[in-house]
Order: C-alpha cells, then sequence, then structure tokens
C-alpha cells in the first residue's frame, strides 16, 4: 500500500468520525452569569403608594362639581393646618387636582435616601403641568408608611387648544418628580438573618438549577449548595455578618452553563407577534392557506317622480356584496432542525403574521410542530 492509499483511507476514517460526532455531541450550553438567570428570595422591590393633591395648576385642576373627592381632601388638609371652611361654602378650586403617586422600594432602602415617584391624575383634571405635590405619604401593603413625597412636577407632554381645536403631545395627566420622596422606614431583609438563603431560577428547569448548585460547589467547596427544585437552590452562608457581602458577590459573577430552553413559540394575538426559539424544530408536513375576502359596496341611486304626478323623490341604496376566495394550493414543508430551517418553511407559505398564527396552531394540532404554544 502506498503513501497515498493510507492518506486516502486517514482522511476518509476522520470524516466518518466527525460525522459520528455530529450525533452524539451536545449543544453547545450558553455561559451567563447567575445573577442574570437567578435572584435571592427575599431581596426584591416593594410597591408603595400614596393618595395626594397637585396645587399650583393653571386653571387646569378637577371640576369640583364632578369630583367631590377633591372638595373633601382641601376641607380635611386646612383642618390639619387649623382652617376650617364653613358648611356648604362654594370652593372653586380649578388649581386644585387629586392624584394618585407610587414608588418603587428598592431592597436595602434605608431612611433618608431619595426615590423617584410617579404621578397620575384621578379626577378630571385636563393637565398637571407646572403642579406641585404636597406631602404624601406612601404606603406599602401592610398599611404602614414608607416614604413620604413632595415636590414639583414633571410632563413630557405638551397641548394648546383656541376656538375648539385642541392639539396635545404625550400625556398631561400623569407624571414624575425625580428624587421626590424620601425614605422613611426600611424593609427587613430575610437573607442576613438566617444561614441559609435561597436563589430561585427565572424558569423552572431541573438541568439549570444542578448546574447551579454544581458550579457554587466547585467555587466554594463541596455541601455549600443543594439543589431543591427544578427552580429553587439553597446555599449556605458564611458565620461571620462581614463576609458575606463578599460570598454573595462572588456567587453573583459565577459563571453557569444554561441549557439550552424547551421549545416554545410566543404568540401575541393583539399585535400578531410571533417570536419562536432556537429548539422549536419542524417536522414534514403539507399546508394549503387562501385569503377569503368579502367586498360590501353601497351606491345611492335617486328615484325621480314624473312632471305633475305628485310624487316624491326618494332615495335608496343598491348594495352589492362579493366574495372573493383566493386559491391556496398545498405547499409540502420540510422537516427542519435548526432555527432557520424552520424560518425559511413558515416564509415559503407566505402568510401574514395574522394568518401565521392559525396556521402555527394548525400545525401543533396535527404533530408537525414540536414546540409549546403560548398566546399573550
Amino acid at each position: 500500500m502506498n503513501t497515498t492509499d493510507r492518506l486516502l483511507k486517514l482522511l476518509i476514517a476522520l470524516a466518518l468520525l466527525a460525522a459520528s460526532a455530529a450525533l452524539w455531541w451536545p449543544i453547545n450550553a450558553q455561559a451567563v452569569r447567575l445573577k442574570e438567570i437567578a435572584a435571592i428570595q427575599g431581596v426584591r422591590s416593594n410597591q408603595l403608594m400614596g393618595y395626594g393633591l397637585i396645587v399650583g395648576l393653571d386653571g387646569t385642576g378637577d371640576q369640583t362639581a364632578q369630583t367631590p373627592f377633591t372638595s373633601q381632601s382641601i376641607n380635611a388638609m386646612l383642618q390639619q393646618l387649623g382652617i376650617t371652611v364653613p358648611a356648604g361654602a362654594p370652593m372653586q378650586l380649578k388649581n386644585v387636582a387629586a392624584v394618585l403617586v407610587t414608588a418603587s422600594l428598592p431592597p436595602f432602602a434605608q431612611p433618608g435616601q431619595p426615590l423617584d415617584v410617579n404621578v397620575s391624575s384621578l379626577g378630571n383634571a385636563k393637565s398637571l403641568r407646572g403642579g406641585t405635590l404636597i406631602a404624601t405619604p406612601l404606603k406599602g401593603a401592610d398599611g404602614q408608611i414608607y416614604a413620604m413625597a413632595q415636590g414639583n412636577l414633571i410632563i413630557a407632554g405638551a397641548g394648546a387648544s383656541a376656538g375648539g381645536a385642541k392639539v396635545q403631545i404625550n400625556q398631561l395627566s400623569a407624571g414624575r418628580i425625580p428624587a421626590g420622596a424620601t425614605v422613611e422606614r426600611a424593609v427587613p431583609t430575610p437573607w442576613a438573618q438566617g444561614s441559609v438563603v435561597q436563589y430561585d431560577l427565572q424558569s423552572d428547569d431541573f438541568n439549570t438549577a444542578r448546574d447551579v448548585a454544581d458550579a457554587i460547589n466547585k467555587a466554594k467547596g463541596a455541601g455549600t449548595a443543594e439543589a431543591l427544585s427544578g427552580r429553587s437552590i439553597a446555599v449556605r452562608l458564611p458565620t461571620a455578618s462581614g463576609e458575606r457581602v463578599a460570598f454573595m458577590a462572588d456567587l453573583e459573577n459565577l459563571s453557569v452553563d444554561r441549557a439550552t430552553p424547551a421549545a416554545r413559540i410566543v404568540i401575541n394575538a393583539r399585535t400578531g407577534s410571533v417570536v419562536i426559539n432556537q429548539a422549536v424544530t419542524l417536522g414534514p408536513c403539507a399546508v394549503a392557506h387562501g385569503n377569503l375576502s368579502v367586498t360590501i359596496s353601497s351606491t345611492p341611486s335617486v328615484s325621480q317622480p314624473g312632471a305633475f304626478s305628485n310624487g316624491q323623490t326618494v332615495v335608496t341604496e343598491k348594495n352589492d356584496i362579493q366574495i372573493n376566495q383566493a386559491p391556496g394550493a398545498l405547499i409540502q414543508l420540510p422537516a427542519g432542525s435548526k432555527l432557520t430551517d424552520v424560518v425559511k418553511a413558515l416564509n415559503t407559505l407566505g402568510a401574514n403574521p395574522q394568518d401565521l398564527l392559525a396556521i402555527l396552531q394548525a400545525m401543533k394540532a396535527a404533530g408537525a410542530l414540536q414546540a409549546e404554544l403560548e398566546v399573550i
């Protein structure tokens, strides 16, 4: 056997080895940081809400006849300031508006720190531009006051009206006050009180939970982490409180190999958007798709009576209804094991996004689409 024959056999063997490796070699996992796929249980933001008044408006406030709660709020505020309004006295409050104030209290927030607040009108105020929010307590779900809000409102919209014409850009009945609230009470975090912290994954995946526990044990020692379920991982914290911050910082930046997610197609029925992930596969099938359109046209016609007939002119309408159904050819779609193959196969149908919703559901019912359909 000469050298050329040996080289040819070696190349054939390498080609067969590469082809067989493509069958059993696993899909490459994506490396992500732990803080991108999991969150610490108990370390979260809390929603705050309060009822307040906006003053200083240029005649664009609530109409007290239609929003009596605005007048009641003004009376209650004036009584706290030592001012008593006679019962039944008319109040023209064109420069005042009742609003709802909301904010998000971040984790580990301490008293004295500022918060951004959102202000939205509750009544029929035309605009909140130029208004000032007076002191408003913001309460949590437990009814306790966690922040106080006050400040000048910023409105991104603009508008003008004259002679019955009106022009408006963006929204005038809602705005924002940067650093408009001050934290008055801190929320205790349970992670610093115990010896074990729990990580919760964003999606339920046993493979990812196992990989997270293995990565933590490899970095911090065996027995540090334990996967409790497909979403939760328990991690033992250091005993010294000063070491916990550095320990958690190391875990947040820990690289974890994320497995390929389950095949899923997300469909937005309102906008017609369709999103397909990389794990979706398509089996061989045949699809026929045709468009159906109904056209209704109305043509007015006038019936004029003859001269000296004492008749009346009658206006009638002539309606014409047409139904057009475009022919739909039977298209054979080949099997696709990659996202690009699935996209090419669906593009051959020539269907718009709205029609694609029905086609995907029919393909799923026929067993040709290996994916979970989620309609939002």
